[in-house]
């Protein structure tokens, strides 16, 4: 059992029924074997019995994507062919070596997979052992008997060698179900015996004391010692068919076919007292129990017939098997035999339903037409046609469009896995080349709709919007087929035209629909998590200035005049407010999910603060816009309709975003009622006063409360989450009574709907001990003081790099920050430590409220003001001007700004260790872009350290400019355990201090080359490690942020191509 899943492979669910834990086992014949004919038999079996490590980088039929260990052994020494179980060799793409007992490591290829029962075979180069002895493991299917003493020997539990004793109690049982929604064998039967297997046996042989396998472990019941044995019968025809077709070929291996005949039709065996309820007849059974073995209990009974197979509307449930082809068929073995030597050809199959006799002819079908070998890669997403397998769990035809990984794209439109494709952009869809011809025909930024149904909802089908992605967060769609002669999947470009696919059409992208998407909007039937697109709307619109305009210069239009009635039984706030507030939804492609960001998928209402013909800008708390790498969808409560956003502001420490629209894609009317709130920085709010706490619900309905400030300026505290994420440092925030939960996010405003706050989610972790952590998020008001600054910087022109906004470049603001965490002590404390009174008296008549002092929690990393404050100072003065608060350095910091100080230093007075210092320390200048570049390398996703990271105090001195921030499921990174949070300082021995340097020593690494790789974790700890560098599935590549077209551009660096 794969060590990964051994909890669905190797076990049953709770589901199944009752009857296969009550079992009696027959009485068990006494064994006449010696220890030495076991010790003689293991020291023949062991040295052929391999470890499977083996990696699924992408999902497929009913795999997911992931690295595990399992076992297998070597059935033929001189070709080089090891068995092991079909979950194993996997239906879709998988890397795997073998490790024998010697610890000899080679790879190993897969050369079959049965598409029904659970076997495969890998290959390998027998010259490739240099210092081990070995023998093949006979297979001897007819050895198998009740009572049987047996050995499991295999990798159980991730040992690499372990003996199992038991006994066969059964050999027919029924073969074990493992979910409902997965790989499930059927059609055979099972042995059963009480040898405890567990995780990371799949694939051991199942031996007698002559050291000849009987049986192929497969499952085991988690809550019980039951271990389920496959037979080898069939497994002996197909190494039988293997060896013939190496035979044949001269010095290398080539496909070989091994047909395999099916009619689409679950059997079960049901005993004699079961189908004679069924309506059996007694002349029938007198006929089956004569031409059958003294030892037969029962018949075949028709389980379930796949929609749209050879048997649909012949076979019903129920029907009782009594002859094919004129020749009475009660076991399993004999059924298939007759059917895989029949592929192509009719069968006549004699059978009862309800007591009356019956005679069907059918077609036998070749059962690898309906395992698909193929499938397409679009934005992280598989799809390919739905596979027997699943076609036999969900009741639908073979071969529909199947997902079986929703990857990004989908995911973002809300199609789960295990959906079928029935509709795309308005096209039928019933294959996947007609999936691939729509998808052929689309830019990027394209919206249209996409239908589907999944088998919990069979009987209606879903409707969703697909946006075609706008960034290159994934390589263009491609084909992937299976090569049985290298083992390996090759990918080809999918789409005839790859390059139209790749234009982004910018204007198609926010000012227009298709025809379609327009048809699915108006009937309503968008099923966004963002609710229905139910809205309020404004009735005014103006251009922004800091101060708003003046309400009493505007003038209402006319109720005719409204795009959209809106309700006036709200506050005046209200009324006056929710014409600004914006819905969004925000979605983190995976490969590009910096910075620590913990979720893909987020919601938060934000607010209007600058609407102009050529800009809007909506503020939003940073816990749901985390990153600028993000798609983000914003849904006005002014007027009905959805438009893409920008990320252009990202506040390096303050908890606040600012995203971009563009103003035409509202269309006219929309341009004429959404409108930008008017900013009321001052004066600040003080404790007592009342405002209105305003947001918006998921339907875009505004809910508003009137509530009372209990904190004005109360010091926002978060610790670093487990994966350093970002989290507010250095804030006053706002605290109220009452507020509509932790999840209700929205603005402050007085009796006049003018702003005074964001009202605004917060992150953090809470620690449960045990190194058990919660994510946990609460709601504070974000002060629109510091908003408002940016703001004034975006609009009159700032000094930092330029950005392109809806295609205007303009200079964006740089943030000059003391990179340093404070936290607040009272004064009362502060007298403990040794403070004088006449400081105490100074800062007390600086602020008569806070009473407190700011001491240094610890500095970030790599900053100027690193080495110089340490942790405890108690910071005094700036430039000899008293502090008490962060704006205090926030303001001291601006003011550098205005005189272009370019030393950037401030003149700090502390006090440490009883005595009082004067200390120049440096600012840091920071722009609001966040982490602009990402490399994926052999699945980890690797950056430069972000402000989180450097807020733990720590860098490692070899270098640090390469941190793994995520890593791939079945990824090289992922199979040999170069996991997240670390950072790789060399790389064969080269250092490499930042990405440049690693990109350089990694391109001259070939595929299937062992890279040695010096990391260094969070705690410090160095770590020496190696990983195969896999090229075929996992190129290099690059995502950098382009500020002169605002696209997320996509680079490979290196490939099997390149």
């Amino acid at each position: 059992m794969n060590a990964s899943s051994v909890e669905e492979l190797g076990s049953e669910t709770l589901a199944v029924k009752d009857e296969l834990s009550m079992e009696i086992d027959p009485p068990l014949n006494e064994s006449q074997t010696t220890a030495d004919d076991w010790r003689k038999a293991l020291q023949k079996v062991v040295p052929a019995v391999v470890v499977l490590r083996t990696t699924a980088g992408k999902a497929f039929d009913t795999e997911l994507a992931g690295s595990s260990s399992a076992t297998g052994f070597v059935v033929d020494k001189k070709r080089g062919i090891i068995l092991t179980n079909r979950h194993v060799v996997e239906p879709g793409p998988v890397v795997a070596e073998a490790m024998f007992v010697n610890r000899e490591e080679i790879p190993v290829y897969p050369i079959y997979r049965d598409p029904v029962h659970d076997f495969g075979f890998f290959r390998f180069d027998p010259s490739a052992i240099k210092f081990l002895s070995y023998e093949e493991i006979p297979l001897a299917p007819d050895a198998a008997s009740v009572g049987l003493e047996i050995r499991v020997i295999g990798n159980d539990s991730g040992e690499k060698i372990s003996i199992l004793a038991g006994t066969l109690a059964r050999l027919d049982r029924d073969a074990p179900r493992y979910k409902k929604d997965g790989y499930n064998d059927f059609n055979t039967f099972y042995m059963q015996a009480a040898s405890g297997t567990k995780g990371g046996s799949s694939g051991s042989p199942v031996i007698d004391w002559q050291g000849r396998a009987v049986a192929l472990n497969a499952g085991s019941r988690v809550l019980s010692s039951s271990a389920f044995f496959l037979p080898l019968e069939r497994v002996v025809r197909a190494l039988n068919f293997l060896q013939r077709g190496r035979d044949s070929f001269q010095d290398k291996w080539e496909a070989v076919t091994i047909p395999r005949g099916t009619l689409q039709v679950t059997f079960h065996h049901k005993g004699f007292d079961e189908v004679r309820r069924l309506g059996l007849q007694t002349e029938t059974e007198q006929l089956v129990r004569h031409a059958s073995q003294l030892s037969e209990t029962g018949m075949l009974v028709v389980e379930s017939v796949v929609p749209g197979g050879p048997a649909d509307k012949q076979l019903e449930p129920g029907d009782v098997l009594v002859c094919m082809n004129k020749k009475v068929c009660t076991q399993f073995l004999e059924m298939e035999i007759l059917l895989d030597d029949s592929v192509g050809q009719n069968v006549e199959l004699e059978l009862e339903r309800g007591g009356k006799s019956l005679t069907v002819h059918l077609m036998v079908q070749d059962l690898h037409s309906i395992t698909p070998n193929y499938f397409l890669e679009v934005s992280g997403a598989i799809i390919h046609p739905l596979s027997y397998q699943q076609a036999r769990n969900f009741r639908f035809q073979c071969g529909l469009v199947y997902v079986a990984d929703p990857g990004y794209m989908l995911v973002r439109a809300g199609v789960p896995r295990n959906a079928i494709i029935k509709k795309f952009a308005g096209e039928e869809i019933s294959h996947l080349e007609d999936f691939i011809k729509v998808l052929s025909t689309l830019s990027r930024g394209a919206r249209v709709p996409l239908e589907y149904i999944n088998y919990t909802d069979r009987h209606r089908r879903q409707s969703s919007l697909v946006i075609i992605d706008r960034h290159e967060w994934y390589a263009a769609p491609e084909i992937y087929t299976r090569d049985d002669v290298s083992g390996l999947w090759i990918g080809k470009q999918a789409l005839p035209d790859v390059n139209k696919f790749l234009v982004n059409d910018v204007t198609s992208i926010e000012t227009s629909r298709t025809e379609h998407a327009e048809d699915e909007y108006h009937r309503g039937l968008k099923k966004r998590r963002l609710g229905e697109e139910q809205c309020a709307a404004g009735n005014m619109a103006a251009d922004n200035t800091l101060n708003g305009p003046n309400v009493d210069n505007l003038e209402d239009p006319k109720p005719e005049e409204d795009a959209v009635g809106r309700d006036q039984n709200g506050s005046v706030a209200e009324q006056e407010i929710e014409p600004t507030l914006v819905m969004f939804e925000v979605f983190v492609p995976s490969s590009c999910m910096l910075d620590g960001v913990h979720s893909q998928h987020f919601f938060g209402t934000g607010v209007i603060i600058h609407h102009s013909e050529n800009m809007g800008l909506v503020a939003i708390d940073r816990n749901t816009v985390a990153i600028s790498a993000s798609d983000i969808m914003l849904s006005f409560a002014a007027y009905p309709v959805e438009i893409p956003g920008e990320v252009v502001f990202l506040h390096p420490v303050h908890n606040y975003a600012l995203v971009a629209y563009d103003p035409s894609a509202l269309g006219s009317a929309g341009a004429s009622v959404v409108r930008a709130a008017k900013l009321l920085p001052e004066p600040a709010l003080r404790r007592g006063e009342s405002v209105y706490l305003v947001g918006l619900s998921r339907s875009l309905q505004a809910t508003s409360r009137k509530s009372v400030v209990t904190k004005p300026c109360s010091a926002i505290s978060t610790s670093s989450a487990d994966s350093p994420r970002y989290r507010a440092t250095n804030m006053e925030v706002i605290e109220l009574d009452t507020n509509f939960g932790s999840t209700f996010s929205g603005v402050l405003t007085d009796e006049q709907g003018r702003l005074k706050a964001l009202w605004g989610s917060f992150s953090t972790q809470l620690d449960y001990g045990h190194e058990s952590s919660v994510d946990h998020q609460f709601v504070r008001g974000i002060p629109i003081y510091t908003i408002s600054h940016i703001l004034e910087k975006i609009i009159s022109g700032a000094k930092g790099p330029s950005l392109l906004i809806n295609g205007i470049k303009r200079p964006m603001p740089l943030v000059r920050i003391l990179e340093v965490e404070f936290y607040p002590t009272l004064l009362s404390k502060a007298r403990s430590f040794g403070l004088s009174d006449l400081w105490i008296q100074a800062l007390v008549k600086k602020d008569p409220v806070r009473r407190q002092v700011l001491q240094v929690k610890g500095c970030l990393a790599g900053s100027k003001a690193e080495n110089l404050l340490t942790q405890g100072d108690m910071v005094l003065a700036i430039n000899k001007k008293p502090i008490t608060c962060y704006r205090d350095i926030e303001d001291a910091c601006q003011a550098l700004d205005m005189h272009d100080d370019m030393k950037g230093k401030l003149e700090l007075t502390v006090f440490r260790e009883g005595r009082e210092i004067d200390i120049s320390v440096g600012t840091d200048v920071r722009d609001g872009n966040g982490s602009t570049r990402v490399i994926n390398w052999c699945g980890c996703l690797l950056q430069e350290p972000h402000s989180a990271v450097r807020a733990l105090g720590f860098l490692p001195d070899e270098g640090h400019g390469v941190y793994v921030t995520r890593c791939s499921h079945g990824s090289p990174a992922h199979r040999y355990g170069l996991y997240e949070l670390q950072w790789i300082v060399e790389v064969n021995g080269t250092p490499t201090p930042d990405l440049d340097a690693f990109v350089n020593v990694t391109k001259e690494i070939e595929n299937g080359e062992f890279v040695r790789l010096k990391t260094v974790n969070l705690n410090e700890k160095p770590r020496v490690l190696t990983l195969k560098q896999d090229l075929h599935y996992w190129p290099t590549w690059e995502l950098r942020f382009d500020p002169d077209t605002a696209i997320w551009k996509r680079k490979t660096i290196k490939s099997l191509q390149s």
